[in-house]
């Protein structure tokens, strides 16, 4: 086999690869349970049959803290409609408390610690950079990722693709 086939070779299998950690993914997210900042159980099975708009966070990330009310203007609109926002805090529970008692929001947010890398990384983002947000569909499914910073035009929009309510 040429250089060029083996490297052609490798992208393809790479990108099989690629493709198959998110079968595993919907079983990662609805098997998972965090604490929030006042005690609570969030456990994700039980958000199942809603669209679900999860959005991994932290205090200390400037892009996060800039979506937090394009997030929370999404939940407030679209929740009566059947969508369900979380966020998951990859910090530490006081700082996400310190942080919140600061600047609220009305959608809950789960403390997911070091853990919340690891499901990131199965749900397909093995960089684990913030922010990430995914969208999964009243079936369970995972039908979008995003990586970055987002804002309520940008969601809106996704949400009108999926042809979401």
């Amino acid at each position: 086999m040429t250089q060029c086939a083996l490297s052609r070779r490798r992208v393809l299998l790479a990108a099989a690869a690629a493709v198959a950690v998110p079968a595993h993914a919907e079983e990662a997210l609805w098997s998972a349970s965090f604490k929030t900042p006042d005690g609570a159980d969030l456990a994700f099975q039980a958000l199942r049959g809603r669209w679900l708009l999860l959005n991994f966070w932290a205090t200390w990330c400037a892009p996060c803290i800039k979506e937090m009310p394009e997030l929370d203007r999404f939940h407030r609109e679209h929740q009566a409609k059947g969508w369900q926002v979380v966020g998951l805090a990859i910090d530490g529970p006081t700082p996400v408390r310190q942080f919140l008692a600061r600047r609220p929001v009305a959608y809950p947010i789960g403390l997911a610690g070091l853990n919340g890398n690891d499901l990131m990384a199965k749900l397909g983002h093995a960089k684990r950079t913030l922010p990430f947000t995914l969208i999964a569909n009243p079936a369970g499914k995972i039908v979008w990722r995003h990586l970055g910073e987002t804002d309520f035009a940008a969601l809106n929009k996704r949400r009108k693709a999926l042809k979401a309510p």
